[in-house]
């Protein structure tokens, strides 16, 4: 049952970078897009860049939350050898 567990952690992990990577680029082109349509203002383009931004930096967050630090595993293994 270990491995089914590992596999369902790795399909919500991968769901969970998608959603948090695509929801800002949406929301922004979405909101740019109503701006311009409501009142004529040409601000979808910057929006977008601005959501492919923070998408980007919300993987960056969420990749670093779930690595384990380096330095922490390679203490931990030289533990196990003494």
């Amino acid at each position: 049952m270990k491995k089914g567990n590992d596999i369902m952690r790795s399909l919500a992990m991968v769901t969970q970078l998608g959603i948090s990577m695509l929801a800002p680029v949406v929301l922004c082109a979405f909101i740019g897009s109503w701006l311009d349509e409501r009142y004529g203002w040409s601000v979808t383009a910057v929006l977008l860049v601005l959501g492919i931004m923070a998408g980007a930096r919300n993987t960056w967050m969420l990749l670093r939350s779930i690595q384990p630090p380096a330095s922490k595993g390679r203490q931990e293994n030289e533990q196990k050898d003494q």
